[in-house]
């Protein structure tokens, strides 16, 4: 019995030791212009021209599919939170203002990041993958 539960502790022990923690985002990676690949598990529309752009100084612009918007960041490690403050209010064909409208109710849920195989994943509190993000360009390109 006890060599039962000394095998099996040894087994958890073992399989926690293999998950690695996901490294801290630092403030110089998550600067720059990054496109929107997924929204909601969605991938967005071909050619959209959905963007992030996130400044040193904590300022959130970027294009939401059809209108641009701008805001504000706080990022804390691994702890991201987007507050956009406004954006234009034009008409777009009714995909892009579909997916415009997924975008910004994602960005709302936003509370970590993730960056892992190239792609900036924000995330829920939970830890659900929000937005899928790849970049286009960073400060100094």
């Amino acid at each position: 019995m006890i060599k039962h539960i000394l095998g099996a502790a040894v087994i958890v022990i073992g399989l926690s030791a293999c998950q690695s923690p996901s490294a801290t985002v630092s403030n110089e990676q998550l600067i720059g212009t990054w496109h929107v690949d997924t929204v909601l598990d969605t991938p967005t529309i071909n050619n959209s021209p959905a963007t992030l752009v996130f400044a040193a100084d904590g300022e959130l612009t970027g294009n939401n599919s059809c209108n641009q918007f701008f805001g504000s960041y706080a990022q804390q490690g691994n702890f991201l939170q987007l507050a956009p403050a406004g954006t234009t209010m034009k008409a777009c064909v009714d995909s892009f203002m579909s997916q415009e409208a997924e975008l910004m109710q994602a960005i709302s849920l936003v509370q970590q990041i993730d960056f892992s195989k190239g792609k900036l994943n924000l995330l829920s509190e939970k830890g659900d993958t929000l937005l899928v993000l790849t970049r286009q360009s960073s400060p100094l390109s």
